[in-house]
């Protein structure tokens, strides 16, 4: 089982260009859909937040079931659902603004245990950085590690939502002795200061670095360096890409029994290869639809 913990929220996508451009909701936040793509390749999963009981929250429940997650983590709340408004550059990539206040994701509280069988539990993105819940979810991201359970993080910076930049770089370098596997964009690396071997030495097992459609490159703390390109595709936009990333780098992990620090060093260069070329493939085809929409299993073929 895979644990993915973090927010749940409604992107609203425009349909049309220019500053009042119609506006299409659609479920997502970094954590939610990495677990909708870990439920459509196929991997088991859970999901661990909580989620509004309003109609939005309704239909993001919905959706982790549709793709085959376990929602029984899933807390509820009366507060209203998280909204992201999104706009689109010309490249497709997406620029974010957060409507977050007294919202039900913000609330969450560490559960008292993981579920059965849990073998690695993803955290990234917004829930790491709204409190009282980024707290909560930190606890947990400690404790699970602790207990020897992988654990993977994608910061997923939202720059809009950080008050004081230091204190949150300072808050991320005191994760990394708990992070087994760090994911994250060029432009989140060039934000943060750091470099690949920097954060290995501090405790991940690997790091990967995205780079759109250059594709992306996986450093090991024995010093290997494993590069792919992208997959070429046409781009509606980027939205959830990155996240898809996080899920296919956790189900190819898991199909190969590889979820350990000592796993993800030893893979070498052909086992990072055919994972990072999985990658690549399933968040191009995200790249190819509108909103967070990740490929299901048929789509990507072996792994």
């Amino acid at each position: 089982m895979i644990v993915v913990a973090g927010e749940a929220l409604i992107d609203l996508v425009p349909s049309e260009s220019g500053a009042l451009a119609g506006l299409t909701p659609r479920r997502g936040g970094g954590p939610y859909n990495t677990a909708v793509s870990l439920g459509r390749l196929g991997s088991p999963t859970a999901f661990c937040s909580r989620v509004s009981a309003d109609a939005f929250g309704e239909a993001l429940v919905g959706g982790l079931r549709e793709a085959g997650v376990d929602v029984s983590s899933v807390q509820r709340g009366a507060e209203p659902t998280t909204l992201a408004v999104a706009s689109i550059a010309s490249d497709g990539s997406a620029g974010y603004s957060f409507y977050v206040e007294g919202t039900a994701d913000r609330l969450f509280s560490a559960p008292a245990r993981l579920p059965d069988g849990t073998r690695a539990v993803s955290f990234g993105t917004c829930s790491l950085v709204l409190e009282p819940g980024a707290s909560a979810y930190e606890e947990l991201m400690r404790s699970a590690s602790a207990q020897g359970v992988f654990t993977t993080l994608d910061p997923n910076i939202r720059a809009g939502l950080i008050s004081d930049p230091d204190a949150y770089r300072a808050r991320f370098k005191s994760w990394l002795p708990s992070v087994s596997l760090l994911k994250l964009s060029e432009d989140d690396a060039r934000w943060l200061g750091g470099t690949p071997r920097e954060w290995l030495a501090s405790g991940p097992s690997a790091v990967v670095i995205t780079r759109g459609g250059d594709g992306l490159t996986a450093f090991t703390r024995d010093g290997g360096e494993y590069s792919m390109p992208g997959e070429p595709v046409d781009v509606v936009d980027t939205i959830g890409a990155g996240d898809t990333v996080n899920a296919a780098l956790l189900h190819g992990l898991a199909s190969r029994d590889a979820l350990s620090g000592a796993a993800v060093t030893g893979l070498g260069a052909d086992g990072w290869g055919e994972l990072l070329r999985f990658a690549a493939r399933a968040a191009a085809i995200t790249c190819s639809r509108a909103g967070a929409e990740p490929p299901y299993a048929h789509e990507l073929g072996a792994l």
